[in-house]
């Protein structure tokens, strides 16, 4: 049975290569612009969760740091891994603040976002 991924990254084109890079490693994916998809957390049961610090929708949602927090600190949540993805320089402090699993900084490479996948799902 295939590892499910939930990727929240509110970018198009880098949530639409994320999508089919992992696709094409064999993972389910369920993929959103917003943090709207984490509704379904209970009923989708990911393995990990890929999730942009900064999206744009952020009046209507938190951050991914917030966002992760509040995962990783519900008992029924906090065995998915959760890895913050960002642009910004201090994203490794951000996904410790976050009690996030790991970070990837933008741009990253293909291969790094396998790698990092691949680490959290085994």
């Amino acid at each position: 049975m295939a590892k499910k991924v939930f990727v929240i990254e509110d970018d198009r084109d880098i949530r639409e290569t994320i999508v089919y890079v992992l696709e094409e490693e064999g993972y389910e994916v369920l993929a959103s612009e917003s943090s709207k998809l984490l509704r379904s957390v209970d009923s989708e049961k990911p393995d990990i969760i890929l999730l942009d610090n900064w999206l744009t929708d952020w009046k209507s949602d938190a951050n991914g740091q917030q966002l992760s927090k509040e995962l990783k600190s519900n008992p029924a949540t906090s065995h998915i891994s959760v890895i913050i993805i960002s642009a910004v320089s201090n994203v490794k402090e951000i996904a410790e603040a976050g009690l996030a699993d790991g970070y990837l900084m933008k741009p990253f490479d293909v291969s790094e976002l396998v790698n990092m996948v691949k680490k959290f799902t085994a």
